[in-house]
């Protein structure tokens, strides 16, 4: 099973009108971070999920979602398969 970590920061970013310089400094990591965390390309450590939903007065089920992803999509099953004992041309 394959899942991932959604995240509602920067909308909830966004709605308070804050920079991600401004969230930053108040949850103690850099802007680089919060920029990170809300491309997907960074998952928080759990003291700081804490300490963004504290920030954002919410509770950490309204800030991260755990979604599953698709499975990747299998092989052309109808596509013969090459005769591993002919001889190669």
């Amino acid at each position: 099973m394959d899942h991932s970590i959604q995240n509602q920061i920067r909308a909830r970013r966004k709605a308070r009108g804050w920079t991600q310089q401004q969230l930053a400094q108040a949850v103690g990591v850099s802007r680089q971070s919060i920029n990170a965390i809300e491309r997907d390309r960074y998952v928080p450590s759990l003291p700081l999920a804490l300490a963004l939903t504290r920030v954002f007065g919410c509770t950490t089920e309204d800030l991260f979602s755990l979604e599953r992803r698709p499975p990747p999509p299998l092989a052309d099953l109808s596509a013969p398969m090459p005769d591993a004992a002919a001889p190669a041309p």
